[in-house]
């Protein structure tokens, strides 16, 4: 009778690699050894086709290796790339990622941080829109965009700095009267220090500005009464627009074309993401970049540090202007950050 083989072990490696266990042991944990000695115990594995216990390495350092991604969706392309990208970091470290799409519903994130912490995640890094959030103390916690209170870090870029940007770019390409164009949640978040940016970047440059406000739920056809209701003879009496995402950006070229307002002859415009194109990857339109891979990184870097002590509130990384075609700079600026 034949017999049936056996589930290749850590111990028929390093027989295999000719090498200790200790040594197998640390180069499947991803802990440093000599050169010569990984491949050898890697071809090892590829050779017996060892496959390493996750589930028996994390009973043994009290872990799970998984964190848990508290998103609203990953059809809007910024919150896409930043799964991807928090992904990446999270297979570095050799974690996974269990991925919560919650729709920007409150109770939905509740529900999806009790399930993280029933499952024994490592961390949860969270894109949230819940003011009264609770997550276990024991747990750790990564805020993306919104401060949780001074024992939770919250990751974001600079949205202060790229208001300032935006106004202070416009005012360098010729621009006089400008707008500022808002819509979003009314929870008291850091994308929301773009509007103080931009005033502020404005006064120092000495722009006029107008700005029209819209909060969830609120019909994004009012943008289009705004821009119509500032057209005399064919002209709109702003020639430069900064919209506070990308997304509204794209709605608000498609309305000025309808009106027979021309971009950038007419008005420049510009957004705020950094969202790029699909096949070109050319940028939807002039933009503040936001940094996602290192936000991405600064997020899981924060979550699996030991020290506490060493976790700061809140964590700004710098933005960037890149050109895309609704500014009359010619593209003299390519980022590469996404």
């Amino acid at each position: 009778m034949k017999k049936e083989c056996s589930t290749p072990t850590m111990k028929d490696v390093a027989k295999e690699a000719g090498v200790a266990l200790g040594t197998v042991s640390k180069v499947v944990n991803g802990l440093p050894v000599g050169e010569s000695y990984r491949i050898r115990v890697e071809t090892a594995i590829q050779k017996l086709n060892y496959q390493v216990n996750s589930y028996a390495q994390g009973l043994k350092a009290s872990k799970t290796y998984t964190v848990a991604l508290l998103i609203p969706n990953t059809f809007d392309p910024f919150f896409a790339s930043l799964t991807y990208y928090i992904n990446v970091a999270l297979m570095k470290k050799r974690y996974r990622m269990l991925l919560c799409a919650t729709d920007y519903d409150p109770r939905l994130e509740q529900e999806y941080v009790t399930m993280a912490q029933q499952n024994k995640v490592d961390g949860i890094i969270g894109l949230t829109y819940n003011p009264d959030l609770i997550v276990d103390e024991n747990t750790p916690f990564v805020a993306i965009d919104r401060s949780m209170g001074s024992k939770i870090p919250c990751v974001a870029c600079d949205n202060f700095a790229g208001g300032q940007l935006a106004a202070e770019k416009l005012a360098s390409l010729g621009c006089r009267h400008v707008a500022f164009l808002r819509n979003g949640s009314t929870l008291d978040n850091e994308p929301n220090k773009r509007k103080a940016g931009f005033e502020t970047g404005c006064l120092s440059r000495g722009l006029t500005y107008e700005m029209k406000i819209l909060n969830d739920g609120d019909s994004i056809e009012e943008f289009e009464h705004f821009i119509s209701e500032h057209i005399l003879e064919g002209h709109l009496s702003f020639d430069g627009i900064f919209c506070v995402t990308d997304r509204l950006a794209c709605h608000v070229l498609g309305m000025l074309q309808k009106l027979g307002i021309r971009v950038p002859e007419d008005v420049q415009l510009i957004g705020f993401d950094g969202i790029r194109a699909f096949g070109n990857m050319d940028y939807h339109c002039s933009t503040i970049v936001q940094p996602v891979p290192d936000m991405a990184e600064m997020c899981v870097d924060l979550l699996l540090r030991e020290n506490t002590m060493a976790k700061p509130p809140l964590v700004c990384l710098p933005v960037t202007f890149a050109q895309g075609g609704t500014t009359t700079e010619e593209c003299t600026h390519t980022d590469q950050s996404l």
